[in-house]
């Protein structure tokens, strides 16, 4: 995380060297900025950006997901075995070609949050519903497919999906989107005027505040030891609907900028995983509703109260 202050902005001096100054505060402010933060996982001992850090799959796109391995150029195919006379040939599992592919890699809709929340009901798939079909759920198929005689494609076609129809129910409005709420602190005297941001570590909440009353709350997930959020009194100086961190190259969305490179944001990993992983400074909010509404809301100005 890039720590820098904030400057003014617009306002070009006159004179060689004042120039030179504001233009090089100028680069500065501009790195701090968009620098932003990417989840890492818990515990993790460095700021760095690693394959380790990486935030896992089925989140959304704009995440880096974990690379495959790919074969050596060099390697060559073994030759298939030959058949001798008299004998079958050895078959491989193959997809139905009467199969119809519902969804597949890359999909994101209602339908595939109602594909994890069934294969979650037999224990297919370990985590929230987040309605993208990325690589987590593709080996979640592939583990049901395996295990009921499918072809093991990753690609949920209509045999794959009737057979998971029948061995599940239709899921709930919780089991879709499991609760996200936790319980609201008291805020800080700080919060009680004004239009305020008010975020507590210890409860790990997010309250919006006007004069005093609560709006909305919502989860939020910090940096980790290595890379805390700062506590303080701040305000939102930038906001940015479809940021992507320049150091991470990973998505922030509806990000509201109120220190540095730090910033409140709706995180794709925080969602998937849960508090198995820290930003590197950020307040990431796992609900993405909640946290558009009060993208909407929150004007440059507005207060940010950080505290414990």
């Amino acid at each position: 995380m890039i720590r820098s202050s904030r400057t003014g902005r617009g306002h070009a001096h006159r004179g060689g060297r004042g120039a030179g100054a504001a233009s090089a505060v100028a680069v500065l402010a501009l790195v701090a900025v968009t620098a932003g933060c990417k989840a890492e996982p818990a515990g993790s001992a460095s700021a760095a950006p690693s394959a380790s850090s990486s935030p896992t799959d089925d989140a959304k796109p704009g995440t880096k997901a974990p690379e495959s391995a790919t074969p050596s150029a060099s390697a060559k195919p073994s030759a298939p075995p030959k058949a001798t006379p008299g004998s079958t040939p050895p078959s491989t599992p193959s997809a139905d070609p009467q199969a119809e592919v519902l969804m597949a890699s890359g999909a994101q809709s209602k339908q595939v949050r109602e594909l994890q929340a069934r294969l979650r009901q037999i224990g297919h798939f370990d985590r929230s519903p987040t309605g993208y079909y990325g690589s987590v759920t593709v080996a979640a198929v592939q583990s049901f497919q395996g295990k009921r005689g499918l072809s093991r494609t990753g690609k949920t076609d209509t045999l794959t999906w009737q057979k998971l129809l029948g061995m599940t129910h239709a899921p709930t409005a919780a089991e879709l989107n499991p609760p996200t709420t936790r319980p609201v602190a008291k805020p800080d005297k700080r919060c009680m005027t004004g239009r305020v941001i008010c975020i507590s570590k210890n409860s790990r909440s997010l309250s919006w505040m006007i004069d005093g009353k609560v709006v909305s709350s919502m989860d939020v997930r910090f940096g980790s030891q290595y890379t805390p959020t700062r506590e303080g009194t701040f305000s939102v100086y930038w906001k940015s609907r479809h940021h992507v961190s320049t150091i991470y190259h990973t998505a922030m969305p509806y990000a509201m900028f109120f220190s540095g490179g730090q910033a409140v944001h709706y995180s794709s990993d925080f969602a998937a995983r849960g508090y198995n992983g820290a930003s590197h400074g950020c307040v990431n909010v796992r609900d993405e509703g909640k946290i558009a509404s009060l993208f909407d809301q929150v004007r440059n100005g507005d207060k940010v109260v950080v505290y414990k």
